[in-house]
């Protein structure tokens, strides 16, 4: 059953309309306008955004996330007191899932910015689950090169022990690195990630992907977030966007000779539109009916999108 069509009375989330939201922060402790940050470098591809949805939406997030961080490191203070002793604080880790297309990247990125700007002045470090994507080679190997995204194909062990190394307090960690330009795992390059207050891990995964280890025990990737958020959009939306995104890049990315889909560079309108409908049926779609919206309920907060990328709506798990 859809959570639209839960009696509210029972739901496990509080609803709120955008106008209903937006209000939550009339007085924001760092007002945004479009000379205070720069745009172009927090959208993603064919995902708009401008200084509006970063005020009604995005600030009131901010504010949220900052009652979660307080007490969390209030928690952290209090537990050293009980116990006796002084130990390193460990990051808060914010996990942030939804389809391929609804937008996670531009949401994480905007996060990231404004959430470094609060007044702690706290150190924000983002990561993709891609990084964590067996290489081509394995998936191929594998027979399933063309189920990339899917849970199967991302190297569960490894992600899951970099989330464990800094719940652990570890001073230093290395994540690897997705190039989109050549689909593929960047050998010998790492992301380096050094003591962060406030760890983001962004993908489509994020709430689902798990590893059976030798035990009884199922752990998941969302077994290590403080705070989730699903970016939430119908099917017919994350759709149009998909094959927008497709067509832009056809535009440019594609264009580049050591691109891994510079192949269809010269594809007619026509002709990419119905491969990019084809990606779309055959592995998108199956995922995010699957694998991907089912995990909707485990976050957090839920952002409900309209058209053109703007937020409708948002659902907050109860406490």
């Amino acid at each position: 059953m859809d959570y639209q069509s839960y009696d509210a009375t029972y739901s496990p989330f509080r609803a709120f309309s955008r106008d209903e939201w937006k209000v939550l922060e009339e007085h924001p402790q760092f007002p945004i306008s479009e000379s205070d940050i720069d745009l172009s470098k927090l959208q993603a591809l064919n995902e708009p955004l401008n200084i509006e949805e970063i005020n009604d939406i995005y600030l009131p997030m901010i504010s949220l996330l900052q009652i979660h961080f307080t007490h969390y490191a209030n928690l952290h203070n209090e537990l050293d007191q009980f116990f006796k002793n002084k130990s390193r604080r460990i990051p808060f880790i914010i996990g942030i899932a939804g389809s391929v297309a609804a937008g996670k990247s531009t949401t994480a990125r905007v996060l990231q910015k404004l959430l470094s700007m609060l007044p702690e002045k706290p150190k924000v470090e983002l990561i993709t689950t891609d990084g964590f994507l067996y290489p081509n080679a394995e998936l191929e190997k594998r027979g399933i090169l063309n189920k990339k995204g899917f849970p199967e194909s991302y190297n569960a062990r490894q992600l899951l022990s970099f989330l464990a190394n800094v719940k652990s307090g570890k001073e230093q960690m290395e994540a690897p690195v997705y190039s989109h330009l050549y689909y593929d795992i960047i050998p010998d390059k790492v992301q380096t990630i050094i003591q962060p207050d406030i760890l983001i891990v962004e993908g489509i995964n994020v709430l689902q992907v798990m590893l059976k280890k030798m035990t009884k025990r199922t752990l998941f990737v969302s077994d290590f977030f403080d705070f989730s958020i699903y970016v939430d959009a119908s099917e017919k939306n994350l759709r149009q966007w998909y094959l927008d995104r497709f067509k832009k890049l056809q535009e440019t990315a594609f264009q580049n000779p050591d691109s891994y889909f510079h192949k269809y560079a010269e594809y007619s309108q026509k002709e990419l539109i119905a491969f990019g409908n084809k990606v779309w049926n055959e592995i998108n779609l199956p995922n995010l009916k699957d694998n991907i919206l089912p995990t909707r309920f485990r976050a957090n907060l839920i952002l409900e999108k309209g058209e053109q990328h703007a937020v409708r709506g948002i659902r907050i798990r109860k406490i």
